[in-house]
């Protein structure tokens, strides 16, 4: 491990370092196995603590996965490109097409766990949504897995008597998804703002992403907008930060 004088980083991080760039460079590629504890502990002369920490640093950062009984490999999972832009574009929904066709390509995506409630709104999603305090949303929860990997969780709220009736109260909404049947009812989306900010996950986030509790997830904010400027959604993401790349693509304001 070449390192120098003033190299002031643990051991551990030095090593993690070392095998990252590794891996970048072609090295140790998808699906290949890293050297285990007792080759690092050979190779750069620490302790079994300090490799393990090293190892346990790319497990971490979503670059590496353990399998029980074999070792830590390179991480397989090929990570999302998130078009943030494009994805909510009408031709997208208007046309039909899942928000989610313009990100996976021929990748197998599915929701699982969905769940849709009429409830009473929590006083951050109420102040967005303009509602009084007898108004009630349908709240839609679900997780998206794809390649077998969970990688986003979501909880949209709408209010309740808007789309009283209508399939966005069903678990399948349609062709085009939720947008679409709110564009039928007469209130189509045509503004969206969203906010992104990141933290440590919740241990019901970790095990429902199948992250280890050192991988920070992604928290999108996403509030939908008719011509008129009325909230009409907000939908609430959590993402598994090693899942995605997020891409924003757009020309510059005059």
């Amino acid at each position: 491990m070449a390192t120098t004088d003033g190299d002031r980083r643990p051991k551990y991080q030095r090593i993690a370092d070392s095998l990252r760039e590794a891996i970048q460079s072609g090295q140790y590629g998808p699906g290949d196995r890293l050297p285990g504890e007792n080759d690092l502990m050979a190779t750069y002369g620490v302790a079994r603590m300090t490799a393990r920490q090293a190892l346990s640093v790319l497990r971490d950062e979503g670059v590496a996965e353990a399998r029980k009984g074999a070792g830590v490999f390179v991480r397989e999972f090929r990570p999302l490109r998130r078009r943030g832009i494009q994805r909510l574009g009408h031709d997208q929904w208007g046309n039909g097409r899942s928000i989610w066709s313009a990100d996976i390509d021929d990748r197998e995506l599915e929701v699982d766990r969905i769940t849709v409630t009429e409830e009473a709104a929590p006083a951050r999603i109420g102040a967005v949504l303009n509602l009084d305090g007898e108004e009630t949303t349908c709240v839609r929860r679900r997780r998206f897995v794809l390649d077998g990997k969970p990688v986003l969780l979501a909880t949209s709220y709408l209010p309740a008597a808007l789309v009283a009736g209508s399939a966005i109260t069903q678990e399948d909404t349609g062709p085009g998804g939720t947008y679409a049947r709110l564009a039928e009812l007469g209130h189509e989306p045509v503004h969206f703002r969203e906010e992104i900010r990141s933290r440590m996950p919740s241990q019901d986030e970790a095990a429902q992403l199948d992250v280890s509790a050192g991988t920070p997830v992604i928290l999108i904010h996403r509030t939908a907008f008719t011509a008129e400027g009325r909230p009409v959604e907000v939908n609430e993401m959590t993402l598994d930060a090693a899942s995605y790349v997020l891409e924003y693509d757009f020309d510059a304001s005059r």
